[in-house]
Protein backbone atom coordinates (compact mmCIF):
# COMPACT_ATOMS: atom_id res chain seq x y z
CA UNK A 1 0.00 0.00 0.00
CA UNK A 2 1.30 3.07 -0.76
CA UNK A 3 0.97 6.46 1.25
CA UNK A 4 1.55 9.95 0.68
CA UNK A 5 5.06 11.10 1.74
CA UNK A 6 5.62 15.14 2.46
CA UNK A 7 9.34 15.93 2.60
CA UNK A 8 11.00 19.46 2.72
CA UNK A 9 14.09 19.73 0.84
CA UNK A 10 16.02 22.72 -0.88
CA UNK A 11 14.42 23.52 -4.44
CA UNK A 12 17.77 23.49 -6.19
CA UNK A 13 18.29 19.78 -5.17
CA UNK A 14 14.64 19.38 -6.49
CA UNK A 15 14.90 20.57 -9.45
CA UNK A 16 18.45 18.02 -9.93
CA UNK A 17 16.72 15.28 -8.70
CA UNK A 18 13.76 15.63 -11.21
CA UNK A 19 15.99 16.20 -13.72
CA UNK A 20 17.93 12.89 -12.87
CA UNK A 21 14.63 10.94 -12.76
CA UNK A 22 13.51 12.12 -15.95
CA UNK A 23 16.76 11.03 -17.29
CA UNK A 24 16.54 7.73 -16.10
CA UNK A 25 12.80 7.82 -17.52
CA UNK A 26 11.89 6.64 -13.90
CA UNK A 27 9.53 9.13 -11.27
CA UNK A 28 11.23 10.94 -8.10
CA UNK A 29 9.00 8.60 -6.08
CA UNK A 30 10.67 5.40 -7.12
CA UNK A 31 13.67 6.34 -6.89
CA UNK A 32 13.60 7.77 -3.35
CA UNK A 33 12.01 4.95 -2.31
CA UNK A 34 14.35 2.41 -3.68
CA UNK A 35 17.07 4.10 -2.12
CA UNK A 36 15.33 4.11 1.38
CA UNK A 37 15.11 0.42 0.57
CA UNK A 38 18.53 0.40 0.07
CA UNK A 39 19.50 2.46 3.51
CA UNK A 40 17.28 0.21 5.61
CA UNK A 41 18.29 -3.23 4.10
CA UNK A 42 22.03 -1.80 4.56
CA UNK A 43 21.36 -1.43 8.38
CA UNK A 44 19.21 -4.75 8.59
CA UNK A 45 22.54 -6.31 7.50
CA UNK A 46 24.61 -5.00 9.89
CA UNK A 47 22.49 -5.88 12.76
CA UNK A 48 22.25 -8.96 11.81
CA UNK A 49 26.21 -8.83 11.71
CA UNK A 50 26.30 -7.91 14.69
CA UNK A 51 23.96 -10.60 15.86
CA UNK A 52 25.39 -12.99 14.31
CA UNK A 53 25.84 -16.05 16.67
CA UNK A 54 29.60 -17.55 14.75
CA UNK A 55 30.47 -13.73 15.70
CA UNK A 56 29.20 -14.09 19.64
CA UNK A 57 30.77 -17.38 20.20
CA UNK A 58 34.35 -15.93 19.06
CA UNK A 59 33.85 -12.29 21.10
CA UNK A 60 36.80 -12.52 23.65
CA UNK A 61 38.78 -15.65 22.54
CA UNK A 62 41.68 -13.83 21.57
CA UNK A 63 43.11 -9.94 22.52
CA UNK A 64 44.76 -7.77 20.34
CA UNK A 65 47.73 -5.48 21.08
CA UNK A 66 46.96 -2.18 21.81
CA UNK A 67 50.28 -0.86 20.54
CA UNK A 68 49.80 -0.29 16.19
CA UNK A 69 50.02 -3.92 14.70
CA UNK A 70 51.33 -4.54 11.32
CA UNK A 71 48.62 -6.98 10.28
CA UNK A 72 50.24 -7.74 6.93
CA UNK A 73 53.42 -8.83 8.67
CA UNK A 74 51.49 -10.85 11.06
CA UNK A 75 49.02 -12.08 8.50
CA UNK A 76 52.23 -13.68 6.55
CA UNK A 77 54.00 -14.82 10.00
CA UNK A 78 51.03 -16.90 10.90
CA UNK A 79 50.66 -18.37 7.33
CA UNK A 80 54.68 -19.12 7.24
CA UNK A 81 54.21 -21.46 10.42
CA UNK A 82 51.23 -23.17 9.33
CA UNK A 83 52.99 -24.34 6.25
CA UNK A 84 56.43 -24.38 7.05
Amino acid sequence: MNTKLTLTIEQEVIKKAKEYAKDKNRSLSDIIENYLKMLTKEEHKEIAKKNNPVVKSLKGSFKIPKKEMDYKKELRQRLDEKYS
